[in-house]
């Protein structure tokens, strides 16, 4: 098949890559959710060759994602799994879990249950990577992220540009500590959690 092609993913990629690899140094097995088309991941992986980075998307979305790492051929980058946050039971443990431009598209049952499978997913010092447009204090940080919210949730209305507060909350619960929020391109951010050790929950 013809492979799917983001143009926003193109002009990202070397911008996310960068703040990227600082934090997954120590990282062997990652999980993506939400892969799209597919394009950052053959990306990311050629540039870190040390992890094993493992794709992940709704059924619909596995045969794009699938061309192409097909055509990458890198040993670190095998086939996509089909995943489902709401639904899907994963038995798998990573030390990284990243997840880029989902939460905005998904439903507010489906971002919570997107949190409570990192939690359950996690290993004992787990990374956790959220990219994507936040608001902060309820307040968007552009004028183009308030467009953007209006447009999903006219497409949508269960969808839209989510608090950071709550989204750390969710993080919170799910056993990850907050450690840094990076400004990224296009009034993107990129959150980064680490996983809290059981004596540190209580």
């Amino acid at each position: 098949m013809e492979k799917p092609f983001s143009p926003a993913c193109e002009r990202n990629q070397d911008a996310i890559l960068r703040a990227l690899l600082p934090k997954l140094k120590a990282t062997r097995k990652l999980l993506e959710i939400g892969s799209g088309t597919g394009q950052h991941a053959v990306y990311f992986t050629k540039h870190m060759p040390w992890l094993d980075w493992q794709c992940s998307d709704i059924q619909e979305n596995l045969s794009g994602i699938t061309a192409w790492i097909h055509e990458a051929r890198l040993n670190n980058l095998p086939d996509p799994i089909p995943l489902d946050v709401s639904v899907t039971h994963v038995t798998q443990k990573y030390d990284t879990i990243y997840s880029c431009n989902t939460l905005h598209i998904m439903s507010t049952s489906e971002v919570e249950a997107l949190f409570n499978l990192a939690g359950t997913i996690a290993t004992d010092d787990a990374g956790l990577l959220i990219y994507g447009p936040f608001k902060y204090g309820g307040k968007y940080t552009a004028d183009s992220n308030v467009n953007f919210d209006q447009w999903l949730k006219e497409r949508d209305p269960k969808s839209g540009v989510r608090d950071f507060e709550w989204v750390n909350t969710l993080a919170n619960k799910a056993g990850f500590k907050f450690i840094t929020d990076q400004a990224m391109p296009a009034n993107n951010n990129l959150l980064y959690w680490r996983r809290r050790s059981s004596s540190s929950l209580i």
